[in-house]
């Protein structure tokens, strides 16, 4: 299966702004909601989005892929995050997990974040990503 995921969510943002209008107040609590979720706190807003890439992909979401792969590039993951956030999500769902993993790797990839961090030598620290 090939999809182009900037395209699905772009789509996508479409449909949810249709449904906004038709269901304004279950939608207003809905984004509340996911505010809330995603603030930083204990964990921060990077972390929250390669945990939401991992349960899209345990409960087989397509659409829940292309949003959180969006966001957590955007919030500076990598693509050695994104594969150990995959690794989990296959753990906890086994084969068709392995399946949907594919289709997020895929999605972060086309939102253009799937370079792979620089190399580090010895001793060196990691730079910190920058906050969304």
């Amino acid at each position: 299966m090939t999809n182009d995921w900037p395209e699905l969510a772009k789509a996508l943002s479409a449909d949810l702004r249709n449904l906004r209008v038709g269901a304004p107040d279950v939608m207003k609590a809905f984004s509340t909601m996911a505010t809330t979720a995603g603030a930083s706190g204990a964990l921060d807003a990077k972390t929250k989005e390669l945990i939401a890439v991992a349960v899209s992909v345990a409960v087989r979401c397509d659409d829940c892929i292309a949003f959180h792969t969006k966001a957590a590039a955007q919030r500076g993951a990598t693509r050695e995050e994104i594969l150990e956030t995959l690794g989990m999500a296959i753990y906890m769902g086994a084969g068709p997990s392995v399946m949907y993993a594919s289709h997020a790797l895929a999605a972060f990839n086309q939102f253009g974040a799937g370079q792979s961090a620089p190399a580090q030598h010895d001793g060196e620290k990691s730079p910190q990503p920058q906050s969304a």
